[in-house]
């Protein structure tokens, strides 16, 4: 299984520079999608509930302070071990999310059922080290 960083790597290959905030949501889409068309995740860790939206912390942890990344922050990691099908589910992710805006992808994660039910009751706006589990995400997109 491919580590966040080699799925973060492959995504702003792809990309190019990106705001660290929209690579966030940019995982969190292609994890939810992949976990529907394949049944898999992409890689292990869970996202948890923060007030922007959905977040791995060891991925904030490696872009902590910096407003945009590339792939040459994730020199160490290896794109190369994400299967054909993941790629393509990447590809299928990026193509239908990856023109919008940080702030819109966040919006729209604030208006669906997986981050919103890992925060319960959490006021808008507070920290919230809730997770989001991946089954949750499954039953979720699987019904979209």
């Amino acid at each position: 299984m491919a580590s966040t960083f080699d799925v973060a790597k492959y995504i702003t290959e792809r990309t190019g520079e990106v705001s660290a905030m929209k690579l966030q949501k940019l995982m969190f889409y292609a994890q939810a999608w992949n976990l529907v068309w394949d049944e898999a995740p992409l890689f292990s860790e869970d996202f948890q509930a923060w007030a922007n939206g959905p977040v791995l912390p060891t991925l904030y942890q490696k872009h902590r302070g910096l407003f945009k990344v590339d792939a040459a922050l994730f020199a160490n990691a290896d794109s190369a071990v994400l299967s054909e099908s993941e790629r393509g589910n990447i590809e299928r992710v990026l193509a239908f999310y990856g023109d919008k805006t940080a702030q819109w992808l966040s919006n729209l994660t604030h208006q669906e059922a997986p981050w919103k039910q890992a925060r319960g009751d959490t006021p808008i706006g507070e920290p919230s080290t809730a997770v989001i589990s991946q089954g949750a995400m499954h039953e979720y997109y699987s019904s979209l």
